[in-house]
């Protein structure tokens, strides 16, 4: 969702860093005057972010085939790992390409291994209920 406002959450974020002066507010600034300033010369742009948005609402709503019937629909938690797994060489060799500072590249990772702890748990507990469903096919009919 938050690529529909990207330019007012990081106007927001940038007036929270405004008095600090590290690495990362420089860059929460650097990126919210590029997107404001490409947002008014070029509104049209910012069309891809509305995609962006859209797939992210989109990929959520396969996850919700897991609360219907996860053992079925384990593989929507295995693309989910998977995806997580992609996060890594996508942010360290697009960040490096696109000069993307290396500490915000390590940021953009974390949401690959964060992403993943809930991911796994959920995968394991799956993989526990099939094995009792297989043991007890009864259990199906419920």
């Amino acid at each position: 969702m938050t690529a529909f406002a990207l330019e007012t959450e990081l106007a927001w974020l940038n007036y929270l860093l405004r008095n600090s002066h590290g690495p990362v507010s420089f860059w929460i600034g650097k990126v919210y005057y590029a997107l404001r300033e490409t947002n008014q010369q070029y509104p049209f742009l910012a069309y891809g972010y509305d995609w962006l948005a859209f797939a992210h609402l989109v990929i959520a709503i396969a996850f919700l085939g897991v609360l219907k019937d996860p053992v079925r629909n384990k593989w929507i938690i295995q693309f989910g790992r998977i995806a997580c797994c992609m996060i890594f060489p996508l942010a360290l060799l697009a960040g490096h390409i696109r000069g993307i500072p290396f500490y915000w590249q390590l940021i953009d990772c974390s949401f690959g291994r964060v992403g993943l702890i809930p991911l796994s748990y959920c995968y394991h507990e799956i993989e526990e209920l099939e094995s009792m469903l297989q043991k007890n096919p009864a259990w199906n009919k419920i």
